[in-house]
């Protein structure tokens, strides 16, 4: 529950901190109104857990479709949805880690970190769009370092 009203304050200091972002006290007012229901209901962490979790599952299920490359390696460390790697850190935000294997000696690895802001702003959908257009600039990235 701490983990959850944190990230609920985070977003607050994020908004407000934002120099591109007009800051409504309505909006501020909302996001504080939602922290004290989390804290007085705690049945409700719960709900915005599994919310969490079946979001998680589809954008998993969504980038393994999208992504078919046999040069990319993508291991997720999203703890209750999938996890492959050993090391994964399952305190922390979610990730991503994508793995470009150039040659036999040469591989290459990023890590997409799934925020929670990002998860609360945008449909499972645009998530894995994002993810892999992001996997496709890292491809990119690496082939143009290579090749000049």
């Amino acid at each position: 529950m701490e983990r959850v009203i944190k990230e609920k304050l985070e977003e607050i200091v994020e908004l407000m901190n934002d120099p591109e972002e007009t800051v409504i006290d309505k909006e501020v007012r909302e996001k504080l109104e939602l922290i004290l229901a989390l804290l007085n209901d705690p049945s409700k962490i719960k709900v915005v857990k599994e919310e969490l979790h079946e979001q998680l599952e589809k954008v998993v299920a969504l980038v393994n479709n999208a992504m078919s490359d046999p040069d990319i390696d993508i291991e997720y460390c999203i703890p209750e949805v999938e996890t492959d790697t050993s090391t994964c850190d399952v305190l922390g935000d979610p990730y991503i880690l994508v793995t470009y294997i150039v040659s036999e000696y040469n591989k290459q690895s990023r890590k997409f970190r799934l925020r929670d802001t990002i998860l609360r702003r945008n449909t499972p959908e645009s998530i894995a769009n994002q993810v892999t257009f992001s996997i496709e600039e890292f491809k990119a990235e690496i082939d143009s370092v290579q090749m000049g």
